[in-house]
């Protein structure tokens, strides 16, 4: 008979070496190089330095972690805003309908990334119909610019993040107990109270991980500022493939990466500390 304490590791075992030898590890390396000198030949030198973390204090740098992470966190935002209505929507249609909306919301994984993204240069073109329709409505003047920008940046980060925010909280609100709006009701809170003092508290873990799956991957965007954005819309991941492809400093870019990784690292940490503080005071 084999001790439950066992058998929960011996069942843990194949994730933690997954994670071990395609997370940890990789990462580990990453910050390794970042200590290492260039070479003119974009290899590696010999022995160890921290002049790739003093060329950090490039004054370029912290308006590209400004801008990435306003940029993600304006992403973000804007997906929990418009992902939270639509999955309530979702959640409380009949059965037939939720299929058709869920397939809505995977239909655009059936298409390869850079396709889409290829998709909306044709459509922000300055020659694109969205401009003629936009000019023609008096919307926008003629000389309006709706590519190679952080608006245009931000627009498709939103439609490409959102499904990632749709899903984890059609999970939440699909398993919420509505009888308890009834509940509220007939102790006489209103439907502003319900949804701020019982509804959201109610899928608050399908908001965190939703806030997670959007931020995370936004904050490594690379791509779609690369296309679709301009000089002034570069943020951190377009440097990190810069210095690693054009320029071939690897230990810069992995310093870069490093940064980076740590940025979200710290991020998550705090935000287990301060469900953990909630979790406590919710107990206590």
């Amino acid at each position: 008979m084999i001790p439950p304490r066992v058998r929960e590791w011996i069942i843990s075992v194949p994730a933690m070496a997954w994670l071990v030898v395609f997370f940890l590890i990789p990462t580990l390396v990453i910050f390794v190089i970042a200590f290492k000198p260039a070479t003119p030949m974009g290899g590696l030198g010999e022995g160890w330095t921290l002049d790739t973390w003093r060329e950090l204090g490039n004054p370029n740098y912290p308006d590209i972690m400004m801008r990435t992470l306003r940029l993600s966190f304006y992403c973000t935002a804007a997906c929990i805003l418009i992902g939270l209505p639509f999955s309530y929507y979702m959640a409380r249609a009949a059965e037939k309908l939720q299929r058709w909306l869920l397939m809505l919301v995977i239909i655009p994984f059936w298409t390869n990334f850079l396709i889409r993204v290829f998709a909306w240069k044709a459509v922000l073109h300055p020659e694109g119909p969205l401009k003629h329709l936009l000019v023609s409505l008096g919307a926008v003047p003629p000389d309006t610019m709706l590519l190679y920008n952080e608006g245009a940046v931000l627009l498709v980060m939103v439609y490409t993040y959102l499904p990632f925010a749709i899903m984890p909280l059609y999970a939440s609100i699909e398993k919420f107990d509505f009888s308890l709006m009834e509940a509220a009701q007939d102790l006489g809170a209103g439907r502003v109270v319900f949804f701020s003092r019982v509804f959201l508290p109610g899928i608050r873990r399908g908001i965190q991980t939703a806030v997670l799956m959007v931020l995370i991957p936004a904050l490594g965007s690379y791509v779609i500022p690369d296309i679709l954005g301009g000089p002034t819309s570069e943020m951190l991941g377009n440097k990190i493939a810069q210095r690693a492809f054009a320029d071939r400093n690897l230990p810069h870019a992995a310093a870069l990466s490093a940064l980076l990784c740590a940025g979200v690292m710290l991020l998550l940490i705090g935000w287990g500390l301060l469900a953990r503080h909630r979790q406590k005071r919710g107990l206590t």
